[in-house]
């Protein structure tokens, strides 16, 4: 599989949104958000991105390009513990025409969708954005509880609570 970077994929997703001539809003999370944020040795092969538009026409489009992507009209559905609200507000764009808008999450909205999961490489993702946004542990934990609290009641959000609490530790040795 190619690797995918940030300028490639923005100019394919302004091909796609040119041609259909219809608004398309993207959130980008994952690889793609971090080249943004700064690392950009990750690598990825996908999109991962919330989208308000055609999805289902994008996701063809992106499938005959070759182009795995991961999208969903809503990224709190992807995990038993919701985003903090307001996290679509919270957005800094990085891409506007007439068309379509590109955006990433906050730092710290960005640092809860990785501790959802909770991978080596979550942690890796989210510990890199503390430390070049200089996020304090209790902004993440306001974050993490807004989450909990705007979760459905689950088993999981007691290992999220667990994880955010290893996370914190480990954001002390930073």
């Amino acid at each position: 599989m190619p690797q995918l970077d940030l300028d490639s994929v923005i100019h394919t997703l302004k091909a796609f949104s040119n041609r259909e001539k219809k608004s398309l809003q993207m959130i980008l999370l994952g690889g793609l958000a971090l080249h943004h944020y700064g690392m950009e040795e990750r690598s990825t092969i996908d999109i991962d991105a919330e989208v308000v538009g055609d999805l289902e026409s994008l996701f063809h489009f992106l499938k005959s390009k070759k182009i795995p992507s991961d999208l969903s009209e809503n990224i709190s559905g992807w995990s038993v513990v919701a985003m903090p609200p307001g996290y679509r507000d919270r957005t800094t764009t990085l891409f506007q025409s007439e068309y379509l808008q590109i955006g990433v999450l906050d730092p710290c909205d960005f640092v809860v969708s990785k501790l959802r999961r909770f991978t080596e490489t979550d942690i890796e993702d989210a510990l890199f954005i503390v430390k070049k946004f200089g996020l304090r542990p209790e902004q993440i934990a306001r974050s993490a509880e807004a989450a909990i609290a705007h979760s459905i009641k689950d088993t999981g959000l007691f290992l999220f609570k667990k994880n955010v609490d290893l996370f914190l530790k480990r954001t002390a040795e930073i």
